[in-house]
């Protein structure tokens, strides 16, 4: 069984927010809604400073807190690796939300235009709308599920394809040959916040 896992070469990306509206435009995502994001900072002391672009998304985690605390059981880890939220189920209680530390879960009362209130939804937005809801619903929690669907057909997740400095790796963490697991042995990956014991299947390698 293919287990997914992703690595972030942060010597490669510069910031240029590819993954995060590939990710909206795949998603269907309202507005305040990013299941991938992009964190910018500085570090050094002038004039010797750094600025460093930190891609994120959910970290489809070995030992997630979100799991432990939904109380309906609509938090699910797959066989896969990939853990999804079953809308049917979900009662949008948000402590799934509050549970997870990286700020990867979204509750969405409602979908809402991009566009001034008052304007009627054109054609393209309706259609949005309809996959939206039909695919995470409404009043329920939402996360990135490394593109499920993508991944049923044989592709890799939307971000992992826009890349443009293909900075993004997809592949089997538990495969010790796979191209992800033999980057983050070769080149010292790591995790975000390793001490919080919920061992994310997302990795980054280090940017120098």
């Amino acid at each position: 069984m293919t287990r997914y896992g992703m690595v972030i070469d942060l010597k490669r990306c510069y910031g240029c927010y590819a993954c995060v509206m590939s990710c909206k435009v795949k998603n269907h995502t309202p507005p305040g809604v990013f299941w991938a994001r992009l964190l910018k900072g500085e570090t050094g002391t002038f004039p010797n400073t750094v600025r460093q672009a930190l891609p994120v998304l959910c970290f489809q985690c070995d030992e997630p807190s979100c799991l432990t605390v939904c109380p309906t059981g609509a938090t699910i880890k797959l066989d896969n690796g990939i853990v999804i939220v079953d809308k049917d189920k979900c009662i949008g209680c948000s402590y799934c939300k509050m549970a997870c530390p990286y700020g990867a879960r979204y509750l969405v009362e409602e979908w809402q235009s991009y566009f001034p209130e008052g304007l009627p939804l054109t054609e393209l937005e309706v259609m949005q709308r309809q996959l939206w809801e039909e695919k995470s619903g409404v009043g329920v929690s939402t996360k990135c599920d490394f593109c499920r669907d993508r991944l049923e057909e044989g592709r890799d997740p939307a971000c992992v394809n826009a890349c443009p400095a293909n900075a993004r790796i997809f592949g089997d963490l538990d495969d010790p040959y796979s191209e992800p697991s033999q980057l983050i042995k070769k080149s010292r990956g790591f995790v975000l916040h390793p001490e919080l014991g919920n061992k994310p299947r997302v990795y980054y390698l280090p940017p120098r």
